[in-house]
């Protein structure tokens, strides 16, 4: 016991365990599900590009939230921009604890469109 507060030292989870920690090639592989899902023969059109980054982004959050990883919080961002023979760069911070916190990203990309989706599990302690 910790004092008189009744707490023991091993009451205070800082890092999941192994095997509860944010598997990378699982969120990469539900990203590529709602990504192709998603777009699979859609055209590129200003107008919806907005909605769809929206819509998409909040079903991979809650794709995430379904695997159950405990104690994690999600952050995903998508990116949709036209297919014009262009290249383009994006990029991201972020403070975080290595050991526990991690990201996953994939692309998906058509004869009109591309997007970028990234999602960030942070761990609460």
């Amino acid at each position: 016991m910790d004092g008189e507060s009744g707490a023991k030292a091993s009451d205070f989870v800082t890092e999941p365990a192994f095997h509860k920690k944010l598997k990378v090639s699982r969120v990469k592989e539900l990203i590529a599900g709602v990504l192709k899902e998603r777009l699979t023969g859609a055209v590129y059109h200003a107008d919806n590009t907005s909605a769809w980054a929206r819509e998409i982004a909040d079903e991979i959050k809650a794709k995430l939230k379904e695997e159950d990883w405990p104690r994690y919080k999600y952050a995903v961002q998508v990116f949709i921009g036209e297919q014009r023979g262009e290249g383009v760069r994006l990029g991201c911070r972020g403070f975080w604890d290595s050991k526990t916190d991690n990201y996953a990203h994939d692309t998906f990309q058509n004869e009109s469109l591309f997007c970028v989706a990234a999602a960030f599990g942070v761990y609460l302690y």
